[in-house]
């Protein structure tokens, strides 16, 4: 049934298909652009000034939400969501699932004579209240203690979610629980957003800069992810049930012609590509780049970039709009990793800036002033990074980009930072006591000392690099692309927080006349004790493996290595003493992380087993027989050509049937000892005979959608 299946399903690929479900054409971005969004441009139709300005205060200046204006917002959201037509609305969270969450309320409220109101006052805006026990929570929540809170996050505009004919209002917020302890991904967050501005703020006002509003963080984040049409992709229980192929051999031709990336995009994925913007675009989410990326029937989208908790949020709204459009244009939109065994994976590069005003601290300016700042800046990110390698490989870790990282074809698990030529070359001569010129350009200067300006693009592009300097912003290579970006946010956002508080710490004591000395000193130390960091050449190489070993940097291959970052006392101590988390909201996320990677490895391995034995070695044993049955026909005939290559390719499906049986034995072992190392390694057993089983068996008989057939049929 399963062979009759996958040939069905391949077949009507063939056909014509590939409209727009809902007939959808290009419309003017000007016309749709943000028209689901309570934006700020909207609220000026719908509160009075003095509300608008103390919100704007909230948004712009991080002040705290004035409680008495939650009625006059509640009631403005409440109208221009019924004026678009929505009839409930939710508290849309982030806890630690990974996804998102959501709980809809209508507006009615009966009236008491048969009729009803349309109610949503200030509490039900700022406050809801969840049951806690039944999301990942580390031992925080139990089913007897279950209460707990989301609350308003005003930073984040509320939006309109449709589906249908169903049109749902979303308040962006936090969650946490009874006791106060922050059950999601956003609390967090906006803590390390705060503990970040407050001490570049600091820094800041070193050079003489007076900072007005706080200082936020940008984010531009690339979304990749692979596309296959749903009828194959529903005849694959793998793909249904984790994301990712656990069998199938590679095709003779997947991506070693290069011909995949940048290519023209085919109209049905180009009319699913137009639909997708067009709803990020009202959701007021800018939807920038679409393209092929590496692999066959992979892709790419890429949005400008936005303050970093707004971008958070977009970018999960982004991951949901695209399963959901993908589902309507009959496709299947696959977000894990490492779908395709042996074809590269899908990443999400995480763009990192913090600002002040409109200025970008990592643009390294016009004049030596702000060039000093710059360096400073860059000097306290190699820092963090050095120090606290460990929390940003701890932040990344999870069962689907454990297959990617490290693969040739993403960044090792292995941190390091990529510079480029020059500013290599400038952090050298600050090593060497001062910055004293360009290899590009003439003289350059650190406060007072001369320094030349340096173009946009300071460096060159290393693919291979997990962290690298992009011209004016760091590129953090290692986020998976099914993960959000909350996690890696957090511990950056913190991990430099702590580094401009200790150089903050050192020039507030200074005065002006010995500014720019004391300045040079603190940045030749930090270059001199962590210049380890930085490597510009390919990470993907063995000879960066024994290289990294050699200068003591950390190498944490795989989850239940790297979250072991988060129990150390030193790292405890680093989130507690920014109020980023606390010792017992940490140890609740290793419990949360290690869970869920157990989980997902038994899941797998559980599917490979249920897979190898219903469908794979069905099919191997059919196979047999009819191998065997025309071997006894040919000898009753007396007909001797042929019989050789039969009998061999008898032994060899034998073969791997008895291995594969084998395997499958042993993983069932592993399974009941839950071991995840061991159920990987025996999974791989497994996977190595079914996969060439698949190269042997009769195409007709083979149950399951192959690799060509997925990644090229669509």
């Amino acid at each position: 049934m399963g062979s009759l299946n996958r040939k069905q399903a391949i077949a009507a690929v063939a056909g014509k298909f590939g409209e727009t479900c809902n007939g959808i054409k290009e419309l003017a971005i000007t016309d749709i652009y943000g028209e689901d969004v309570f934006s700020l441009k909207v609220m000026e139709d719908y509160l009075s000034k003095a509300t608008l300005a103390k919100l704007k205060q909230t948004i712009k200046k991080g002040v705290m939400i004035d409680a008495s204006i939650a009625d006059e917002v509640a009631q403005a959201m409440k109208k221009w969501a019924i004026g678009k037509g929505a009839s409930h609305y939710t508290h849309w969270f982030q806890p630690l699932t990974g996804y998102t969450a959501e709980k809809h309320d209508s507006f009615i409220e009966p009236n008491g004579e048969g009729g009803i109101i349309l109610s949503f006052s200030g509490r039900n805006l700022i406050q809801g209240e969840p049951d806690a026990s039944s999301f990942p929570s580390g031992g925080l929540r139990t089913t007897f203690e279950a209460r707990g809170y989301t609350a308003w996050d005003p930073t984040s505009p509320a939006f309109i979610k449709k589906s249908g004919n169903c049109a749902t209002l979303c308040i962006p917020t936090a969650f946490c629980s009874y006791t106060s302890e922050a059950l999601d991904k956003k609390t967090p967050l906006l803590r390390s957003i705060q503990a970040l501005s407050e001490h570049a703020i600091r820094l800041l006002k070193c050079f003489g800069e007076n900072v007005d509003e706080k200082v936020i963080i940008t984010l531009g984040a690339e979304q990749e992810y692979f596309l296959i049409d749903k009828r194959i992709y529903m005849c694959r229980p793998d793909l249904i049930q984790t994301g990712r192929t656990l069998f199938g051999d590679a095709p003779a031709k997947h991506q070693q012609l290069d011909d995949h990336y940048f290519g023209s995009i085919k109209p049905r994925v180009l009319s699913f590509m137009s639909e997708v913007d067009h709803e990020l675009w009202r959701l007021g989410i800018p939807a920038k780049t679409r393209h092929n990326e590496v692999a066959p029937a992979q892709f790419e989208i890429a949005s400008v970039f936005e303050e970093l908790n707004l971008s958070v949020d977009h970018n999960m709204v982004i991951m949901e709009t695209l399963r959901q459009v993908a589902d309507c244009h009959g496709f299947a939109c696959l977000l894990h990793e490492k779908p395709f065994a042996g074809i590269n994976g899908s990443g999400k590069h995480n763009n990192w800036s913090p600002c002040a005003g409109k200025r970008n601290l990592l643009n390294p300016g016009n004049d030596p002033h702000q060039n000093a700042i710059f360096l400073t800046i860059l000097c306290a990110v190699i820092a963090a990074v050095d120090k606290h390698a460990d929390l940003l490989r701890a932040a990344t870790a999870g069962a689907g980009n454990d297959h990617r990282l490290g693969a040739n074809e993403a960044p090792p698990a292995i941190i390091s930072i990529y510079l480029g030529e020059q500013l290599t070359d400038v952090i050298e001569q600050i090593e060497r006591g001062g910055a004293k010129c360009s290899k590009k350009c003439g003289s350059m200067r650190i406060g007072v000392d001369a320094l030349p300006e340096l173009p946009r693009d300071t460096t060159d592009r290393n693919r291979t690099s997990p962290f690298a300097f992009t011209g004016n912003k760091f590129e953090f290579r290692a986020v998976g692309s099914s993960q959000s970006c909350a996690s890696s946010n957090i511990v950056l956002n913190t991990i430099v927080a702590a580094e401009f508080d200790d150089i903050a710490t050192q020039l507030e004591q200074v005065p002006a006349s010995k500014f720019n000395d004391k300045l040079q000193k603190i940045l030749q130390k930090i270059v001199v004790d962590h210049k380890r960091i930085i490597f510009n050449g390919d990470n993907y190489s063995s000879a960066w493996i024994a290289e990294a070993e050699h200068r003591g940097l950390p190498n944490n291959r795989t989850t239940p290595e790297a979250l072991l970052a988060l129990k150390k006392p030193e790292n405890i101590a680093l989130f507690e003493k920014y109020r980023v988390l606390n010792n017992v909201e940490l140890a609740s996320r290793y419990e949360v992380f290690t869970e869920e990677y157990i989980t997902k490895i038994n899941i797998e391995g559980n599917l490979t087993m249920v897979m190898a034995r219903t469908m794979i070695l069905p099919a191997a044993v059919k196979y047999q027989a009819m191998l065997a049955s025309n071997l006894q026909t040919l000898n009753a005939l007396k007909i001797k050509e042929g019989i050789a290559t039969q009998m061999s390719c008898i032994n060899k499906v034998g073969k791997l049937i008895s291995s594969v049986g084998k395997a499958l034995d042993h993983l069932e072992t592993a399974l009941a000892g839950e071991c995840p190392g061991t159920i990987i390694a025996t999974m791989k057993e497994v996977r190595t005979g079914v996969d060439t089983l698949e190269t042997l068996i009769d195409d007709k008989l083979w149950p399951l959608p192959k690799y060509d057939e997925m990644l090229f049929i669509y």
